[in-house]
């Protein structure tokens, strides 16, 4: 008899059914994990609304997680029931040319669990055994799933190669928080975050950033950001909104010879307005980067299970898996909630911090 497990399952744009479905069968290649907490991702909610993924509905989204291992496959070596773990949820074929390059992002036949295939919004989870990483004893469940997010901006900050003493400008509150911080950890100075929500801005400046700037106040961020640098611009410019005034907001406040890492994703068919005028002459640099991978996650487990990062403060709540869909909502109404967690194994909802 199949083994059934109970999953919320993205099945049309904008409707999620939590219902029993079968756990997944694995191969000699891969792990069954049980999952112990998932955080809520602005993917998710691209999934829901049908702007993302829409091809591949239905689907277990879900991709930020931690759990521990259920059942082993006959090749998994260095891995046995019962660890902590999370996985790297990015997956290649591993041949190609891009593999070949160490670039698996940029494989043919890229995809994301959670994303492309079934993901961690359930009480199993399959993966390859490859992609395990086992947790370190001083992390515990909820920090493990953060590493993903973490991962991604420390991927992004490798590729701006932000260095020592550099002025960093940083717009978005969101994941943006964290690219002020990483700034930080890089020696970077002075560190600027831009947003729009007081919360989350506030958690930027505990995390020890130096400027806050809130565009509710009126102020305009390109002119202030060019007044704290000398009114030449930001050495490094972090773009972690995703639209295309916040992008060209970024190329405006960089400098001549500065660099603007791409890390917020815009809408497919979005566009702006760059001179390449001012990219020739100005020889500016522009670096894209869209996840975490390979060391990016060892990194990142570093740094959060040594307390260099204390992602506590951003914590908002764990809710049942039956409360994702009005989660997902919540998180776009309540300027209060920051990072959500969902947990199968919950019943009621766990305020973390307010």
């Amino acid at each position: 008899m199949t083994k059934m497990m109970k999953a919320a399952v993205f099945e049309r744009i904008e409707k999620i059914a939590v219902k029993q479905v079968p756990v997944p069968e694995i191969s000699d290649d891969e792990v069954l994990i049980k999952v112990k907490y998932t955080g809520i991702c602005g993917t998710d909610w691209s999934i829901y609304t049908g702007k993302y993924s829409a091809d591949k509905l239905p689907l277990i989204a879900g991709h930020e997680f931690s759990g521990a291992i259920a059942q082993v496959g006959k090749k998994t070596r260095n891995l046995k029931e019962g660890d902590r773990v999370t996985a790297d949820i990015n997956m290649s074929c591993g041949t190609c040319f891009y593999c070949r390059q160490g670039q698996k992002l940029m494989c043919p036949d890229f995809h994301q669990l959670g994303i492309h295939v079934d993901g961690t919004y359930a009480e199993y989870v399959k993966a390859p055994w490859e992609q395990v990483h086992k947790l370190p004893d001083n992390l515990n469940f909820l920090q493990a799933a953060f590493i993903e997010p973490v991962s991604c901006v420390i991927h992004s900050s490798k590729a701006a190669k932000v260095t020592h003493g550099s002025s960093v400008a940083v717009i978005g509150s969101g994941l943006g928080v964290l690219h002020g911080l990483l700034a930080r950890l890089r020696g970077a100075a002075p560190v600027i975050v831009i947003g729009d929500n007081e919360k989350r801005l506030g958690i930027a400046k505990e995390f020890g950033v130096d400027v806050i700037i809130n565009v509710k106040d009126g102020r305009d961020p390109v002119a202030e950001v060019k007044r704290l640098t000398g009114g030449r611009g930001a050495d490094f410019v972090v773009e972690a909104v995703g639209t295309p005034k916040t992008y060209e907001q970024a190329f405006q406040m960089s400098r001549p010879g500065g660099t603007i890492a791409a890390f917020g994703i815009c809408a497919g068919d979005d566009a702006i307005k760059v001179k390449p005028y001012d990219l020739v002459l100005g020889e500016k640099t522009v670096v894209g980067s869209c996840a975490g991978v390979g060391t990016d996650w060892t990194d990142a487990m570093a740094l959060i299970a040594n307390g260099h990062i204390k992602p506590e403060s951003m914590f908002s709540m764990i809710v049942p898996l039956e409360e994702l869909e009005s989660a997902l909502k919540e998180l776009r109404s309540d300027p209060n909630l920051f990072k959500v967690f969902v947990s199968a194994e919950a019943s009621k909802r766990e305020i973390l911090s307010k």
